[in-house]
């Protein structure tokens, strides 16, 4: 006999991450070493040398267990934000933080609000602990924060915002921000998740530290699987009020951070020489595949991220498929109700140029059976309210 699981789970449908390369060979016969991933944001240029470097010093101490306190990279992270080490919290990615915030403070009946077609785990964490998730739609591919103001209720705890906007590559500018948080009731926690904060500099977007600092209940997520090339690692740190902090503290696990990955970041932090060329890589590369794509005549948003959110009038888990088999991973986005777009992440200049000819390739071969004009494309983006 099966012993039923907790009722909560059968609303859930479980996190899908980018297919790793290693999966796409053993599946496909190809070689490792064939295969261009772009789905899942990662920094192509790899981590820091100086990142490097630390970590093969540190791993004949992988006999020792890490540091519980973070106390080095707390200290760093700190010193460079200007912030106290008691107003900062280090996770095994983001992506833990998130479900650390969600155990201290959601309860079953509790209301959280989030944008529908933003970071699925929100709504994954939610569910996962009996609360109810409000998700307001975009807004012309942009989280609505009048929604989102208008849908807290008294039995709302949290307001999670992705900002750029995970998979659309929106943003929300500082003075939409600054509108939005005096509506907010000052017993809801609004979440800032700024996992792209290092590719938006001089964008005008607001920064979830200045909020902390006026006093307001904010809890601002970053991570280090961007920017910083260490998505292997599983390093994410939030800023927060001491209260909020220590209540996330009582729900972490021990040990939560290996100690190469503390050993890395700090290094990492260190360098941020190879954070300017990864995101000067990532606007050139950007300029390029919009040229690329007006020629095809496929509908994007302006991006604030390392990757392009791309709409088209095609079955995006065709296209996905159709890349694939030439050894391009992009991620196709019907699990955010997106089911005729794409995710492609910002690659070197030879991976963008290979993933450009693969999907010329499939569009060629789409007009080939009549089945594709440009105005199809048009049309798509004039339906969902854009301007093309």
């Amino acid at each position: 006999m099966s012993i039923k699981a907790r009722r909560v789970l059968d609303e859930i449908v479980p996190y899908i991450p980018g297919k790793p390369i290693e999966e796409v060979a053993r599946e496909l016969g190809m070689d490792p070493n064939s295969i261009d991933k772009l789905a899942s944001n990662e920094n192509p240029l790899g981590p820091s040398p100086r990142a490097v470097n630390a970590l093969k010093k540190a791993l004949e101490e992988v006999n020792f267990y890490p540091d519980d306190s973070n106390y080095n990279l707390k200290k760093k992270l700190a010193d460079i934000f200007g912030i106290s080490e008691s107003q900062l919290i280090i996770g095994n990615g983001s992506v833990e933080l998130l479900l650390m915030l969600g155990l201290a403070y959601i309860e079953p009946g509790d209301e959280v609000v989030a944008s529908d077609q933003s970071f699925i785990m929100y709504r994954i964490v939610t569910k996962m602990l009996g609360g109810t998730i409000i998700e307001p739609p975009l807004k012309n591919y942009k989280i609505d924060l009048d929604a989102l103001a208008s849908a807290i209720t008294p039995k709302t705890k949290l307001v999670f915002i992705s900002n750029p906007n995970n998979p659309t590559a929106t943003a929300i500018f500082k003075d939409e921000a600054d509108e939005f948080m005096h509506r907010i009731p000052e017993d809801v926690i609004v979440v800032w998740d700024e996992a792209y904060y290092e590719y938006t500099p001089g964008k005008s977007l607001p920064d979830g530290l200045d909020y902390l600092h006026d006093g307001k209940n904010v809890v601002v997520l970053r991570t280090m699987s961007k920017a910083y090339g260490l998505a292997g690692l599983r390093i994410g740190y939030a800023f927060s009020k001491e209260e909020i902090i220590r209540n996330m503290m009582k729900v972490r696990l021990p040990f939560n951070v290996n100690r190469l990955a503390q050993i890395a970041a700090v290094a990492a932090l260190d360098d941020q020489e190879h954070v300017e060329k990864s995101r000067m890589m990532v606007e050139d590369g950007k300029r390029y595949l919009y040229r690329e794509l007006d020629k095809l005549g496929l509908f994007y948003t302006q991006s604030y991220t390392n990757f392009i959110f791309v709409d088209t009038p095609f079955n995006g888990r065709e296209i996905y498929e159709a890349l694939l088999h030439d050894g391009v991973i992009v991620r196709p986005l019907g699990v955010y109700n997106f089911p005729n777009a794409i995710r492609v992440t910002v690659g070197l200049p030879e991976q963008n140029k290979r993933f450009i000819a693969s999907l010329r390739k499939f569009i060629e071969g789409k007009r080939g059976k009549g089945e594709y004009n440009a105005s199809q494309t048009v049309e798509h983006a004039i339906g969902k309210g854009v301007s093309p």
